[in-house]
């Protein structure tokens, strides 16, 4: 069964720095596209940032030049670093591992999330 674990969230004061981790087995991570999504209270979850299997990246325009996505396929691993900080990035952090299939099926798979938490 895959598993998808992230790990690296925390309470951090605003302009401060926070690095997410997040590590899949059980599947062939260099032909999967990851995605971290963030979930606030009450909102709908939404992709923050992505990163393709040859190295694509994109990201919300809330947090272009201040977050950056990575990956390390080695250690079938995926880092989200996480720069100035604001209150409004308070969320759970839920990582996604996906892709589509040869018959057309897509297949996605989920971590259990992180707290993010920007305050004072």
């Amino acid at each position: 069964q895959v598993q998808v674990v992230e790990s690296g969230g925390g309470l951090v004061q605003p302009g401060g720095s926070l690095r997410l981790s997040c590590t899949a087995s059980r599947i062939a991570v260099s032909h999967y596209t990851w995605g971290w999504y963030l979930q606030a209270p009450g909102k709908q979850r939404e992709l923050v940032a992505s990163i393709t299997h040859d190295g694509n990246t994109d990201y919300a325009n809330s947090v272009k030049g201040r977050f950056t996505i990575s990956r390390d396929n080695a250690k079938n691993t995926v880092y989200l670093q996480m720069n100035s900080l604001k209150t409004e990035d308070t969320a759970v952090y839920y990582c996604n591992v996906g892709r589509v299939l040869s018959s057309g099926q897509r297949v996605d798979y989920w971590g259990q999330g992180t707290q993010v938490t920007v305050s004072s």
